[in-house]
């Protein structure tokens, strides 16, 4: 099913899940049972009530009326009992499926090359996490066993009518072709309702989530009104769509309510008219226990259409988690070369690259970066500076050539200890929310809080940290919010620092912060990038005039190598864009 399938239920989907439940199988069989069992006892009722009219009222044997009465009390203890453990059960079930294909979900995703983030979006990838999920676990709790338990009341409950009394039975059968027919009616309508709903209710999420985002847009260009104006509209949209629901319910559940009363009218009325024509004195419990196994029989169809849609429901949801599990965007993670520690030598061999097939971004790229070497690159936006970050971190791979860590081809280490080896501090730092220690040690046990003070110590950032409320305990919120774009910054580098790489990337790390923080970061700088190798992509002057070696990219080629000095003499182009960028921060 590559598309939603208008398909209740798709046996290949089903048997997928249903390997989910293996690890459950004892609760599975016993969600099974109680369903079985609930079907039994739900047609004893009608059958004691028949003898309790038929062999001890009519009879006057009080003795059977008192153990009929006592059996009755008995199977809707166990009815009770049976209901109790079947919903129990049957969502417990649901939820430990859900809970195990979301782990795997989860673990599936977080090995999927940056590539595939690129092309997805991140409220259906959060959607197929969670919503979906809770869809897939309503099969179990509320879909698959809910149909079987009301299927087997209904088979059970016919049995049971054409044994006491086939002729009443064929009337209440005469009635089922008609709430059978609604019943599919509904189904087909409220399918194509709910297809709308859920569209309406993703229109409304993307609108509200958008909006909140760039609020200070929306404020900025005074387009509050503009904005409430088309939430309204979608609002009312989201509305329509339910109220189309409510509708068609509005609709069936009265045809079903009519179709049960005439069924109990008609046979009433057969087997009243044969007990007052004295030809079927004996039918008058049969007659009570009649009306019960009608509702028995009648009641599940009203409910079924809905039990259907939420079976259909979640195996789409199903279909759209097990694309995901079954999309191969990995890399590969078959090197076999794990070091503690690296030196730090470096070189790419005539890498080719692009994040399309038919566009590519680095052409042909070859450099040699030595072990504790500081190496600047630069050059204009878009001329592939951070793609080279990106490939020697392995977030992508390269169409051809070679990256070589201490003569050993990046490909040929494991992916942890190849990212283990190398620290990143980006210009967009991402923060969790959470306390300022835990995004510093990412909840790493061997970097505890005397690690993290001492580090803090050593690159001067401890005292704008214990200047905070809580210090290494003040909670930054969602993405860092609390904090300035530099003192983010800060916490870039300190979390790099304590990993103690061997390799450092410094991404643009210094641009768009204040001067204040921008002296503390390049102090930072200078500690963290002492002693070993650092590849530091920047626009500021004073960590490009330090370096040990420019690399000047353009349009995915490199056009000159050199040092500051040595760059400046030859006029070409870092010397155009030293004076076009860099000329007026040195006068000023």
């Amino acid at each position: 099913m590559d598309k939603d399938s208008g398909k209740a239920f798709d046996m290949r989907l089903f048997k997928r899940l249903l390997a989910h439940t293996r690890p459950y199988r004892l609760t599975f069989y016993g969600v099974a049972l109680a369903a079985i069992l609930l079907s039994g006892f739900a047609v004893m009722t009608p059958i004691i009530v028949q003898k309790i009219i038929d062999d001890a009222i009519k009879l006057g044997d009080e003795e059977k009326l008192l153990f009929l009465t006592l059996a009755m009390g008995g199977v809707l203890l166990g009815q009770v009992i049976c209901q109790l453990l079947f919903n129990y059960y049957a969502n417990w079930l649901g939820e430990s499926v859900i809970k195990d294909i979301r782990i795997n979900l989860f673990k599936h995703m977080l090995g999927f090359r940056m590539k595939y983030f690129d092309s997805s979006s991140l409220g259906v990838l959060v959607t197929r996490a969670v919503a979906d999920m809770q869809r897939i676990g309503e099969i179990f709790s509320q879909g698959f066993f809910v149909i079987v338990a009301d299927l087997l009341k209904m088979l059970v409950a016919a049995v049971v009518m054409l044994i006491m009394n086939w002729r009443l039975a064929l009337i209440v059968f005469a009635i089922l072709p008609l709430i059978l027919y609604a019943t599919r009616l509904f189904q087909k309508a409220m399918k194509v309702a709910f297809a709308e709903v859920r569209a309406q209710v993703s229109n409304l999420n993307s609108f509200v989530q958008e909006r909140i985002t760039g609020m200070k847009i929306v404020q900025l260009f005074t387009r509050e009104k503009i904005e409430s104006e088309k939430f309204r509209v979608i609002n009312e949209k989201h509305q329509n769509a339910w109220l189309k629901t409510v509708w068609y319910n509005s609709i069936f559940f009265p045809i079903a309510e009519i179709s049960s009363s005439i069924a109990v009218g008609l046979v009433v009325w057969y087997g009243g008219l044969q007990n007052v024509s004295n030809l079927s004195k004996e039918e008058l419990g049969t007659l009570f226990a009649f009306i019960l196994l009608i509702d028995m029989l009648f009641r599940p169809l009203r409910q079924i259409a809905d039990k259907f849609n939420t079976l259909q429901m979640g195996m789409v949801a199903a279909n759209r988690v097990f694309k995901i599990l079954d999309t191969q965007s990995n890399i590969q993670d078959l090197g076999t070369v794990v070091k503690n520690n690296v030196k730090g030598d470096i070189k790419f061999s005539n890498v080719r690259f692009g994040y399309l097939e038919d566009e590519e971004v680095l052409h042909g790229i070859s450099f040699d970066v030595k072990a504790g070497e500081t190496v600047a690159i630069v050059g204009a936006t878009g001329a592939g500076k951070s793609t080279i970050i990106n490939l020697l971190n392995r977030f992508y791979e390269i169409n051809s050539g070679s990256i070589l860590i201490d003569s050993v081809d990046i490909k040929d280490f494991s992916l942890a200890s190849l990212r283990s080896q190398i620290a990143v501090v980006l210009q967009d730092v991402f923060l969790f929310a959470d306390t300022i220690e835990n995004n510093i040690s990412l909840k790493n046990g061997s970097i505890g809080l005397d690690v993290i003070e001492d580090a803090a110590q050593q690159i001067g950032v401890d005292e704008f940290i214990t200047s905070l409320p809580g210090a290494y305990q003040y909670n930054v919120k969602e993405r860092g919010t609390m904090l300035s774009s530099g003192q983010r910054q800060l916490i870039a580098f300190l979390r790099a620092y304590v990993s103690n790489p061997s390799i450092l990337v410094l991404d643009e790390a210094t641009s768009s912060v204040d001067t204040y923080s921008e002296q503390l970061i390049q102090r930072a700088t200078e500690k963290i990038t002492e002693g070993r190798t650092s590849i530091i992509i920047a626009h500021r002057l004073a960590t490009i005039k330090k370096a040990d070696k420019i690399i000047v990219m353009d349009a995915g080629k490199i056009v000159e190598t050199g040092t500051h000095k040595q760059l400046l003499k030859r006029g070409g182009y870092y010397s155009n864009l030293y004076e076009a960028q860099f000329l007026s921060e040195e006068v000023a």
